[in-house]
């Protein structure tokens, strides 16, 4: 049986168990998704709950006559639904008064700068609007415990996964990941050695200044440089 024919026959039927058939057979999407967003503060197994809950839904509004593969719906609606988890969650993290306010007065001060630029400012230019050091803003940025998956770089307008150029079926090019790895050993030691710990082992870009004996500052610019640099390997790799 098809996959078409699979969501057909559920979608006329209602049949729980032909539910629960085609849960175990896309169950893998799940347990890949949850586990990029391990160690923010979440374990594994509860994350995993929320990706195959959000699967589940997914299978109940998924329509086949539209022509869309599974895998390319599904995707996006269960990395949405653990990102609204680690919304949900973030507002219960509570934050020491001065950081608290640091955040907000960061946030207010980023709002009027794009308004005034009519672009994202940068780190430097909100500290120099307040009056602070560039490593306060960027550390009110990292505080709070809850990181999310789509941290922007320094420069606000990109991350990690935004290197990944975007086909049809995301997925996939998630599950192998052949392109990157042909564009991380382009690299040098230094900047493997950041993208090890600032995306592998997810740490802040405070932790691995201090890992690496380097300042904060150093580790934002290298990182934006590093994700540039990838990100022009992965075009030129994906269009070859």
């Amino acid at each position: 049986m098809t996959e078409s024919e699979l969501f057909q026959r559920y979608r006329e039927t209602g049949d729980i168990e032909l539910r629960n058939l085609i849960a175990e057979k896309y169950l893998y999407i799940a347990a890949i998704l949850a586990k990029k967003f391990v160690g923010r503060g979440v374990e594994y197994d509860d994350l995993y709950q929320v990706a195959s809950l959000a699967l589940l839904k997914g299978i109940d509004r998924f329509d086949e006559r539209k022509g869309l593969k599974f895998s390319t719906f599904i995707t996006p609606t269960i990395a949405g639904e653990i990102k609204n988890y680690f919304r949900d969650r973030s507002r219960l993290v509570h934050l020491p008064r001065k950081i608290s306010e640091l955040r907000a007065s960061v946030r207010r001060a980023a709002e009027d700068l794009t308004k005034e630029l009519g672009k994202k400012p940068t780190a430097n230019e909100i500290a120099q609007r307040l009056g602070i050091s560039e490593e306060d803003v960027l550390y009110s940025a990292e505080a709070g415990g809850v990181v999310s998956l789509d941290k922007p770089s320094e420069d606000g307008d990109m991350n990690f996964y935004d290197v990944i150029p975007a086909e049809n079926d995301v997925f996939e090019r998630i599950e192998t990941r052949d392109a990157v790895s042909s564009a991380l050993t382009a690299l040098s030691d230094k900047e493997k050695t950041l993208v090890k710990l600032r995306f592998t082992e997810e740490l802040s870009q405070a932790e691995t200044a201090r890992r690496m004996g380097v300042s904060q500052m150093y580790v934002s610019r290298m990182e934006r440089r590093v994700l540039e640099k990838l990100r022009e390997r992965l075009k030129k790799s994906m269009a070859e």
